[in-house]
């Protein structure tokens, strides 16, 4: 084998395992989670407003968010929202959230319950 294509295989081989080591990863702290008043009451209790953003340069997906108690009168669809067990909740049916893009949901009841992220995965990118 020619010298070149030596020198050619390892600069190859050693900007693949560099590439590697930098690869970025999602946590929890990428995703932003805000609740707000709408304004709206439904059956006497008010409407609350959440946005879930996902602020990494990377898509996640299997984003999964915990609510302690969580209720609601105004029906949170399963596609966008989808209770997993007591407090465990999958979001847009662990569909991919492209970097920047948001999840948007609205339910109705006394107060707002506190929903933090619980954990996700990281697309490559």
């Amino acid at each position: 084998m020619s010298t070149i294509a030596k020198s050619l295989i390892i600069i190859i081989a050693f900007f693949s395992l560099l590439s590697q080591g930098l690869c970025i990863v999602c946590t929890n702290n990428d995703l932003k989670i805000e609740s707000t008043k709408s304004g709206k009451v439904v059956q006497g209790k008010p409407e609350w407003n959440v946005v879930v953003s996902n602020t990494c340069k990377c898509a996640q997906f299997n984003i999964r968010v915990t609510c302690k108690a969580f209720q609601t009168v105004e029906p949170v669809s399963p596609s966008i929202l989808k209770q997993e067990d007591v407090i465990t909740y999958l979001l847009i049916k662990g569909a991919q959230l492209s970097p920047g893009a948001t999840i948007k949901f609205s339910y109705a009841w006394d107060f707002a319950f506190r929903i933090n992220p619980a954990s996700s995965f990281t697309v490559p990118c």
